[in-house]
């Protein structure tokens, strides 16, 4: 970002003198004294004469001539007196725009500060000096605030770890969901960047989801390990899906589908936690239904309209009867809504999976173990801050319901079953 930037200054400090040709005086005295000057003497002076420029009330012609001196500075070859130019103008809406675009396109030292505050400089700008800059200049970007969309963008696009670190940390930094989706793409093996992911508010359910994938890694190995891993991620899936709204809902969905992520235990998971508008926009997603039609199948999980959307959109003959009775128990309000298994919905669909008595609902007995287990160290545990909240237990008991965890370690699913197959349109 310095050689190039060299000869737009200079074309800078031409411009601003051709435009407005002053007396001579204070750029003649100005000049003469600089030649005699030490460095920090002439960064001292470029900060008072830019100061000056701001804030002393100068009249017209003066201010020209000011202008004119400090467009001279462009070119001085110490790093400290352009810096104090720029540390002048950082912050202000007045300041000369001209000299505030050469001094943005200097090296990253003297750019830095302007960079990150200056108001005058416009996105296009700022994506060329992302473009251009090296790290310090795109962390300064980063930091910026109120970033907009196209420098957050360009970030995205080519900025190294630690300036993604600073963007993502930046809470006014408009971020889009293509941005968020191409950071991830590079840098989502970076748990790190993951977790600062993680914990920044507002992001579209589809970029949560991402994460969450991403955050899962590639989910292979012995069985057992296969199989908490895809629980771990179908479990925060699952909470995500709980906590979408009904627009962004079937972007969702769709994401997960191309992750490969939308599989019959996700889905089952879901309505086991008392929440069917994933499983609605899932089938309307895998069998191009509208929404609304969609969600009215749902509502009538006994009808030969589901049964049929349903088989269209994948679910299995022999699990047909299980998603039934889950949605027939949601309707029933067994259960409320929240991304935990329920232990009531779990019962009745356990139930209906043990008088079907079929051989090839083993992978789903295995899955519904888990689910219980799950469901039971929910309850525990709300019970248990119940109990503490109430003065019951004493607040050093609060953590006890955590000793049921190893109660399903060995519970795992088949990873051959078909509870982990994904799911794809027809």
């Amino acid at each position: 970002m310095a050689a190039q930037p060299r000869r737009s200054m200079e074309h800078t400090s031409a411009a601003v003198a051709n435009s407005s040709p002053p007396p001579a005086g204070i750029v003649r005295r100005f000049r003469l004294w600089a030649q005699r000057a030490s460095d920090a003497e002439r960064a001292e002076g470029a900060s008072a004469l830019a100061r000056a420029w701001l804030h002393a009330g100068l009249e017209a012609a003066l201010r020209a001539e000011c202008a004119v001196a400090l467009a001279g500075l462009l070119d001085d070859p110490q790093v400290a007196v352009r810096r104090a130019m720029a540390e002048a103008f950082a912050a202000a809406r007045c300041a000369p725009r001209a000299l505030v675009v050469a001094l943005a396109n200097d090296c990253s030292e003297v750019a830095a500060p302007l960079l990150a505050r200056s108001p005058l400089l416009t996105e296009a700008e700022l994506v060329d000096c992302v473009a251009a800059g090296d790290v310090v200049a795109q962390c300064a970007v980063a930091r910026r605030p109120g970033l907009g969309p196209g420098p957050a963008a360009a970030l995205c696009e080519v900025a190294p770890r630690v300036a993604a670190l600073a963007l993502i940390a930046n809470p006014d930094a408009a971020l889009t969901s293509g941005a968020l989706r191409r950071l991830l793409e590079r840098r989502g093996d970076d748990p790190e960047i993951l977790q600062a992911l993680a914990v920044r508010a507002g992001l579209p359910a589809e970029i949560e989801a991402e994460i969450a994938i991403a955050a899962a890694g590639e989910i292979a190995g012995p069985g057992e390990r296969r199989a908490r891993l895809r629980a771990e991620r179908d479990a925060a899936l699952a909470a995500i899906a709980a906590g979408c709204s009904e627009d962004d809902m079937p972007q969702l969905v769709a994401t997960l589908r191309l992750r490969g992520a939308l599989t019959l235990a996700l889905l089952l998971r879901s309505l086991l936690g008392g929440e069917r508008g994933f499983f609605a926009a899932a089938l309307a997603d895998l069998t191009g239904l509208a929404p609304a039609r969609a969600g009215g199948l749902v509502r009538d999980p006994h009808g030969a309209g589901f049964g049929a959307a349903a088989l269209k959109a994948g679910l299995p003959p022999h699990a047909l009867p299980l998603f039934r009775v889950a949605l027939a128990a949601i309707a029933a309000g067994e259960a409320g809504e929240g991304e935990s298994p329920k232990a009531d919905l779990v019962g009745a669909v356990t139930a209906a999976c043990e008088d079907a008595g079929d051989p090839a609902l083993a992978p789903y007995r295995s899955l519904l173990r888990r689910f219980a287990a799950e469901a039971a160290r929910a309850e525990a545990r709300a019970g248990t801050r119940s109990a503490v909240d109430l003065g019951v237990l004493p607040p050093s008991l609060a953590r006890a319901a955590a000793n049921d965890d190893a109660a399903s370690d060995g519970l795992s699913m088949n990873s051959e079953g078909i509870p982990s197959t994904s799911l794809s349109a027809a």
